[in-house]
């Protein structure tokens, strides 16, 4: 008597893999990555040395790092604002 060895099932042996784009984190990375790459192209491009009045002292720097300074606070008050209302609805689940 010969016993039939039941086959391997496909499954079992492959990892299901799914696309890159379908993976949630990297869809909420990719608008961050193409609007900052968009950004950063802006401030360097303007390189002129401009006058900046910062409440009292006037200040004379290019615009370029006048540019990446708003553009580091908008970055930082946007991580600021995610990490507090993920953290806010995380309290309300638990």
């Amino acid at each position: 008597m010969v016993q039939a060895i039941p086959p391997i099932q496909a499954d079992c042996t492959e990892k299901t893999h799914r696309s890159l784009l379908s993976r949630p984190a990297v869809r909420r990375l990719v608008p961050f990555a193409l609007i900052t790459a968009i950004a950063l192209v802006f401030i360097f491009e303007n390189r002129s040395s401009v006058e900046i009045r910062l409440l009292i002292p006037m200040v004379t720097m290019p615009l370029w790092g006048a540019l990446l300074i708003a553009w580091a606070l908008g970055v930082l008050a946007c991580v600021f604002t995610v990490r507090r209302r993920s953290s806010r609805h995380s309290r309300r689940r638990g």
